[in-house]
């Protein structure tokens, strides 16, 4: 399985690259790619070479460290929770970090450069992050369903933040504000790369160094201590290594909904529950349904491009309402 969808994730990042507003032939794309990783000097048209290197390949790479590191997210947050609908936006991690990034776009500018969105997303979802902690060490001990709830609020408040910044800012930056709330690749650059790479070498680390106890989760939150797990220790680490990586995600490519929830499921129907090949089975997922919900973005109303979130939260509630649906084993 995970060599197949390996496979499959190559073949997407490929298509990505050579289809858009522009269409490059495959030949030309491995062409471009062989020249500028100097494993051939066969020449191209520098037009292509830069669409391919300079626009289409960064792009993709953002799209494989988001939807990777977004489905890993999604997969811890469901474990400490014991939730099966917990995902970044869910806990206020993603709103957070929009309400930073939206307060430099409609009130402050870019006071520190290049490195002011990031910034500001970053304190965004930390600040949301530290919020859901208080309030999960006031309820500690009430049940899972009271840690949703207490998300829930978090992001209903960044997000009624948010609003209230977009009408406060620059009316002129709302059509900004909105493709950033809604999520998009347009911004990837080989100089904002290296953050969304951080990104997904926290979470991933993470996740891969901590998957037993993440294990012992799953026999519930008793066992786990007779294992020798510290449950509210690891759970407030899993929020801040969470947060840390979503509002990185956020500051290159806004908010992206419904990825967190759905492919943690989708990736247990193959690799299991245990985390060892569940983390590896959500990342490989992750980064499929990113690249195929911007080639979607992308084709579905070319040349405009549609905001990726769109396609990802209709994709979403398609996904929701089959898990309603669905009847129980038994």
């Amino acid at each position: 399985m995970l060599i197949g969808a390996s496979v499959a994730m190559l073949a997407l990042a490929l298509a990505s690259i050579a289809y858009g507003s522009t269409l490059i032939p495959l030949d030309d794309v491995m062409r471009a790619l062989a020249n500028a990783a100097g494993l051939s000097d066969t020449s191209v048209a520098a037009p292509v070479q830069r669409i391919i290197i300079d626009l289409r390949l960064p792009r993709v790479i953002l799209a494989l460290c988001v939807g990777a590191g977004l489905g890993v997210i999604g997969a811890m947050l469901q474990t400490v929770t014991r939730n099966d609908l917990a995902d970044p936006f869910l806990f206020g991690l993603s709103s957070g970090a929009a309400a930073g990034a939206v307060s430099v776009i409609s009130i402050f500018g870019d006071r520190f450069g290049i490195w002011t969105l990031p910034i500001a997303a970053f304190s965004g979802g930390m600040l949301a992050a530290l919020l859901v902690l208080v309030l999960v060490r006031r309820i500690e001990g009430q049940g899972p369903e009271r840690l949703i709830l207490a998300g829930l609020a978090v992001s209903f408040l960044f997000a009624a933040l948010t609003n209230y910044i977009v009408f406060l800012g620059d009316q002129r930056a709302a059509h900004s504000v909105l493709f950033w709330t809604l999520g998009g690749l347009g911004l990837a650059r080989w100089d904002n790369l290296p953050l969304a790479i951080t990104g997904l070498a926290a979470i991933l680390a993470f996740a891969l160094f901590n998957h037993r106890r993440l294990d012992a989760f799953l026999a519930g939150e008793s066992t786990a201590e007779s294992f020798g797990v510290r449950v509210a220790r690891t759970r407030s680490v899993v929020f801040i290594v969470c947060a840390f990586s979503t509002a990185i995600f956020v500051s290159v490519a806004g908010v992206i909904g419904f990825v967190g929830l759905m492919i943690p499921h989708m990736a247990r129907r193959f690799a299991g529950q245990l985390h060892a090949g569940l983390i590896v089975a959500s990342a490989i997922f992750g980064a499929i349904l990113i690249l195929l919900s911007d080639l979607a973005a992308r084709l579905l109303l070319a040349p405009q491009e549609l905001p990726i979130g769109i396609v990802t939260s209709s994709v979403g509630a398609f996904f929701v309402v089959t898990m309603l649906l669905r009847k129980p084993r038994g």
